[in-house]
């Protein structure tokens, strides 16, 4: 298979790798988004994701069931300026995105409202998968999972946890339909220590280090629910609080 050389930063396949890594629009767009690192395209090959490009850095590897006709080649300088990832030994791929995630069944999920940070978004798909929750759904402003930090942070997690997506007001016919509790993670005098309460078939609700959840999403559910924590501590960071969280729902 011939591998073209690209040497200048206004090649047009130089500037769409740029353009996928900085603009969620523009993912959205042509379906399409960016990863890096060759661990992230064996995970990808592995899973059967549609790769549709790679850009290797000075050099072609070899990556067993690749099967992507698109493939370049690109000096280390010009590399690093495509790349998404600070010194990224490469290769710099993009992936197809799956439209749709969400059908079947919910045994149990974790929802996102408005968590705006990417790394913690990727974080929690990763945590997800390896708890076996069987849905991440996102809610209201949330980082886009697509994002090159969202999906670095995933660990490969982007290709195999279920992600689902739902308005505010779908969550309760969501956990009805599919026979489950829904509790919100709150900071308030009604919350229930979360080891006195089942959640293994439930949806739990998790929201920003900020804000918390919406208060129209916490009339929505079933209860609150609180991971204590000694006096005086600041609340968890909003990755770290849904594996505490995932955790009880699982164990």
């Amino acid at each position: 298979m011939d591998i073209e050389t690209v040497s200048s930063r206004k090649n047009q396949y130089i500037l769409r790798l740029r353009r996928l890594a900085g603009e969620s629009s523009f993912r959205r767009e042509t379906g399409e988004f960016v990863c890096d690192g060759m661990k992230l395209l064996r995970e990808a090959v592995e899973k059967g994701a549609e790769i549709r490009s790679v850009l290797w850095k000075e050099r072609a590897g070899t990556v067993e069931g690749l099967n992507c006709p698109r493939q370049y080649l690109a000096p280390a300088e010009l590399f690093d300026y495509a790349s998404p990832m600070k010194n990224s030994p490469g290769p710099v791929f993009t992936v197809a995105m799956e439209r749709d995630r969400g059908d079947g069944s919910l045994r149990n999920a974790i929802v996102l409202e408005t968590i705006q940070d990417p790394g913690n978004v990727g974080t929690i798909l990763r945590t997800a998968k390896a708890m076996d929750i069987d849905g991440v759904i996102l809610t209201g402003d949330c980082a886009d999972i697509y994002g090159p930090k969202a999906v670095r942070s995933s660990m490969g997690a982007i290709f195999r946890q279920r992600v689902m997506y739902a308005q505010r007001e779908e969550l309760r016919q969501l956990a009805d339909r599919n026979g489950l509790k829904l509790y919100a993670a709150a900071l308030s005098d009604r919350a229930e220590d979360i080891r006195r309460l089942d959640v293994k078939e439930a949806m739990v609700c998790v929201g920003s280090e900020g804000q918390g959840l919406s208060r129209e999403l916490i009339e929505l559910c079933d209860g609150e629910l609180i991971i204590p924590m000694a006096p005086g501590s600041e609340s968890l960071n909003a990755a770290v609080a849904a594996a505490v969280i995932m955790w009880e729902m699982t164990r």
